[in-house]
């Protein structure tokens, strides 16, 4: 899977704003970068603006000024050309999971590519024997455990065979050694990763970190110099009673 500055994620100048156009909440601005690096992190606190940047590069929202671009494309308009070159793996894997068993689930995607119905079937059986999983073919999705449903998701996306993958918060609520398996099997991955998160730890053996403060970029540059930056501040912050203002 050849990565380089042709299948980058560019942005030029976006921005993100909610609400009103006499008191816009501005969720990010002006944001030039250009993400080519084969694994990269995103961090920030909450309400940084990661979630927000997470929705621009996916073409869930589109910017509000700027541009967005993924392998030169408008994530926003062609979705379908998205198929093949960005994947999501969100947090919480219910808001992901639509069928009811886990070979619709994983067949739905290769469907939406193009695929025939037997071609999607004998992919998904393929990809389930190379895991070890084929008696997941006609488990009932909700019987699967959270660590369980977090890894048919990311099956799901593997199928596809995207160029980029995006990462939000991929070990939250996960048991420590369903963190290892996930961690390990990402890892391998040919795939770009952007992985989107406030927990330093995740992110450290990343090429490139990006921290996000108040929709901007704080710092930019390899993993250790910005996450000692990064958990210097969280911890000076952490000092300070600094919740007590209520949000406006």
């Amino acid at each position: 899977m050849t990565l380089d500055a042709s299948t980058a994620i560019a942005l030029t100048g976006a921005g993100l704003r909610f609400g009103p156009a006499a008191a816009p909440v501005m969720a990010l601005s002006d944001l030039t970068l250009t993400l080519a690096e084969r694994r990269i992190g995103i961090v920030g606190r909450n309400g940084s603006g990661k979630s927000s940047l997470l929705r621009l590069m996916a073409g869930l929202v589109a910017p509000t000024s700027g541009t967005v671009r993924v392998a030169g494309l408008d994530p926003a308009r062609d979705r379908k050309a998205m198929l093949a070159e960005l994947g999501i793996l969100f947090q919480n894997p219910d808001h992901q999971i639509l069928f009811p068993t886990v070979g619709e689930e994983l067949a739905f995607g290769l469907r939406q590519m193009g695929r025939s119905e037997a071609e999607a079937k004998a992919a998904v059986r393929a990809l389930l024997a190379a895991e070890g999983r084929s008696h997941w073919e006609t488990a009932a999705t909700h019987t699967l455990s959270g660590g369980q449903r977090h890894y048919l998701c990311l099956l799901a996306i593997l199928l596809m065979a995207p160029r980029t993958i995006l990462l939000d918060e991929p070990f939250a609520g996960l048991d420590l050694p369903t963190q290892v398996r996930l961690s390990r099997r990402l890892a391998a991955l040919p795939q770009r990763l952007i992985t989107i998160t406030h927990d330093p730890a995740a992110v450290a053996a990343c090429d490139r970190v990006i921290w996000l403060e108040a929709g901007r970029v704080r710092a930019d540059g390899p993993a250790t110099a910005t996450l000692s930056a990064f958990t210097a501040e969280m911890a000076r912050l952490g000092e300070q009673d600094a919740d007590t203002a209520l949000p406006r």
